[in-house]
């Protein structure tokens, strides 16, 4: 299972229960909600949400965080360190988003006995070429959940993938609409398995 920080379903809060691998997002915001397991905390490992969980002991005590094995970062250093300058150009309000929080992150999960994983470029690239058939505005980055999602079938290229909690909603710099619609071509080739809200959850966020 792939649990975004959106509302979840009864549905979806059973088959994360049931799910032999977990994957949640930065701060987990859904677990709450949606216990049940988590292997894995995906996180954005530059910029502001890099520095802000890094810096903060409140972060590592989180429930999802403390149970989970596994860290993802999931923006590999060499890439967003060549993206540094064209960025300086083209959106200098984002100066920061390069600053890299990798070795924070490796040194945390030493620290804590679990197992670091930096999500290499060629995922991103492959998200972005993914991506491209769908023609996006122009965009900064895809966001956590969507090289997420990409790294988990990496990782479980056989298994029967579930999708909760992602509203495809958020930040600007992210392409959600055609990230939403790369996903439902997922879902329609039997890629992945959607556990939708119910229809009075209407403020769902992606990861």
């Amino acid at each position: 299972m792939i649990v975004g920080n959106g509302d979840v379903s009864e549905e979806g809060r059973a088959a994360i229960a049931a799910a032999g691998f977990v994957v949640r997002f930065n701060e987990c915001r859904s677990y709450a909600a949606s216990p049940g397991r988590t292997d894995a905390v995906a996180v954005c490992n530059t910029g502001r949400p890099g520095k802000a969980m890094t810096e903060a002991a409140s972060w590592r005590a989180l429930p999802g965080v403390v149970e989970a094995s596994e860290i993802w970062c999931v923006r590999d250093p060499q890439k967003f360190a060549a993206m540094r300058a064209p960025l300086a150009a083209s959106h200098p309000d984002l100066d920061d988003l390069c600053d890299d929080y990798t070795s924070e992150f490796k040194d945390f999960c030493e620290e804590a006995g679990k197992r670091h994983v930096v999500v290499e470029k060629v995922i991103h690239e492959a998200v972005e070429e993914a991506l491209s058939a769908f023609h996006p505005e122009p965009y900064v980055v895809p966001s956590t959940g969507l090289i997420a999602i990409a790294e988990t079938f990496r990782r479980f290229p056989d298994a029967e993938i579930g999708l909760a909690g992602f509203g495809h909603a958020g930040w600007e710099g992210h392409p959600f609409v055609a990230e939403r619609q790369l996903v439902d071509s997922y879902i329609a080739n039997g890629r992945l398995v959607r556990y939708a809200i119910e229809p009075s959850l209407s403020s769902s966020q992606g990861a």
